[in-house]
């Protein structure tokens, strides 16, 4: 049996007869019910990676000051610890430790280092549960920014190079690493991307007036989180210009004027959060003295005088000397290139190539070349920035780099190539593999070309492979395979070693003849080995390492 459609009635000339014309219908859009779906699920991957690294890793060097200036914040309302950086991460990072309600010694009078190690160890709280209620915002912030880089990059080339875009960010062992820590590199750089993204978003759809002001915010708050973020004003203040359409100085000065007022705007109100009387008293944070264009800069900004401060503090500790260590050798000072090679040891394989293709297609794509200023030139200039520093102590200080390249690396299957779905997503699987392999020791990852996450410590140090994370997991080992030997430990971090049950000496303080047993040494110790520990190293035999950040000797 035939079905008929049915239409609007048509006389046939000549005939006399009718027939049914058919009616032409809309096509019905079919819901992409996939996408929402992916979305979730990569979230989801991204979410247990960083949940159950915070739940096993102890505390990282930097993060017990930073949760003690949180605890600080809620308790005393005032900037006392860390004035080098803005209080807005550290804020984020207190709405965790509100929820864990730690003990607070109030009549504590050390310095931040010392606060921190107090208010873990020798406060009464459990620095397992503090710790892991500490990183939970950073996590959740971490996973918002996932939907950022979705968002720009479906803005850019539609929802399925968005899903790649998000798979990169998503199996980042970067972003996974520090996104689950209690510091300030991740949430500074997700910041800094919203801030682009909705500056594009003020050019592509003409609404300046609803998305210019939320771009100065989201710039106002990498302001007042990381001073790093300084750089990208001026990046971000020209986009502003150029996204109000054809160029009109009236119209490109007050989009300007918008962004830069909001943002400083933003760091005044993170400070006022803290203490609303803004008390500050430089005498008890030794600010060094600047002079010369530095310091012309830093009075003219027109920000908080605990702001300006801490920027003093900070260059006074870029005009120290910090020593570094790079494929097995160990130098004084800064190198230029220390960054871009880290970079390559540390990021997927899959990852560099999807981003150098990305970056390209943004420059050579018509329809997306409009977009690579907003994409590129913060990353760039970023970049430029961070490889100018003095302390070549971890690619997180270029984190951002995931962000903004994981977006043009998501615009590759924007090309009119044959193969670019293919190789695109073979690229992306070949990341997430590389990923998946380094489950949960991500701080210490580097890709196959350089011997996966063992071999990271023999090239690179510090927060490259060992930031102090990996203490509870040592006390683990030595109770299951080494109890009731002699241990010996030189260790690198802010943990004691003594709350997690490790009854340790110093083998540096003993006689060399007496040292036997147990050597437990952390990888960036022994990057940097005096004559003393390079011989106890020399002369003991390796037997087990610990999360790829501590090695295990027997002697």
């Amino acid at each position: 049996m035939k079905h008929t459609q049915r239409g609007d009635p048509v006389r046939r000339p000549g005939t006399g007869t009718t027939a049914v014309r058919p009616r032409r219908t809309a096509p019905v859009r079919r819901r992409p019910w996939p996408v929402p779906l992916f979305v979730g699920l990569l979230l989801a991957q991204t979410a247990a990676a960083m949940v159950t690294t915070a739940v096993q890793q102890t505390p990282t060097i930097d993060e017990p000051v930073y949760v003690a200036a949180a605890a600080d914040y809620l308790h005393e309302h005032r900037i006392r610890y860390n004035p080098e950086h803005p209080p807005l991460g550290k804020l984020v990072v207190a709405a965790g430790v509100a929820l864990a309600d730690p003990h607070v010694d109030p009549r504590f009078s050390g310095d931040q280092t010392a606060a921190g190690r107090h208010l873990l160890y020798e406060s009464g709280n459990d620095p397992w549960r503090l710790m892991l209620w500490a990183r939970l915002p950073v996590i959740a912030l971490t996973l918002l920014f996932g939907l950022v880089v979705f968002a720009f990059a479906r803005d850019l080339a539609g929802p399925v190079p968005a899903l790649a875009a998000l798979a990169l960010y998503a199996f980042s062992p970067d972003v996974i690493a520090h996104g689950s820590l209690a510091t300030l590199d991740v949430p500074a750089a997700g910041f800094l991307l919203t801030s682009a993204w909705l500056l594009w978003r003020a050019r592509s759809t003409g609404r300046a007036l609803l998305y210019l002001p939320l771009a100065g915010a989201a710039l106002g708050a990498a302001l007042a989180t990381r001073m790093s973020a300084l750089p990208a004003v001026p990046v971000c203040v020209a986009l502003a210009a150029r996204s109000v359409g054809p160029f009109r100085v009236r119209r490109a000065a007050a989009a300007a004027g918008a962004v830069a007022s909001t943002a400083v705007a933003l760091v005044w109100l993170a400070y006022l959060a803290v203490d609303p009387r803004l008390r500050w008293d430089p005498r008890q944070a030794h600010v060094p003295v600047v002079h010369g264009l530095r310091g012309l800069l830093v009075r003219l900004l027109p920000l908080p005088e605990a702001y300006r401060d801490g920027m003093r503090m900070q260059f006074g500790l870029e005009d120290q000397s910090w020593s570094g260590f790079l494929f097995g050798h160990v130098y004084s000072g800064s190198r230029w290139y220390y960054l871009p090679v880290a970079l390559v040891v540390k990021t997927p394989l899959g990852m560099l190539a999807l981003w150098a293709a990305g970056a390209a297609a943004l420059v050579a794509v018509r329809r997306l070349r409009p977009a690579a200023p907003y994409v590129l030139v913060p990353a760039a200039v970023l970049l430029a920035s961070a490889m100018t520093g003095s302390r070549n102590l971890g690619t997180r200080y270029a984190v951002f780099l995931p962000m903004f390249l994981a977006v043009a690396g998501g615009c590759v299957l924007a090309v009119r190539w044959r193969w670019r779905r293919v190789a695109t997503w073979a690229l992306v699987a070949f990341v997430a593999v590389s990923s998946l392999r380094a489950f949960p020791y991500y701080l210490p990852y580097s890709n196959e070309a350089f011997g996966g996450p063992a071999r990271t410590h023999l090239r690179l140090h510090d927060s490259n492979v060992d930031w102090g994370q990996d203490l509870g997991r040592l006390a683990g080992r030595l109770r299951g395979r080494y109890a009731g030997e002699r241990v010996w430990l030189v260790y690198k971090g802010s943990g004691v070693p003594s709350w997690y049950g490790i009854r340790a000496s110093d083998p540096r303080r003993a006689p060399l003849r007496s040292v036997h047993g147990v050597l437990a040494v952390s990888d960036s110790a022994a990057a940097r080995a005096g004559r003393r520990l390079a011989r106890l190293i020399r002369s003991s035999h390796e037997v087990d390492d610990v999360g790829h950040s501590i090695t295990i000797y027997q002697r």
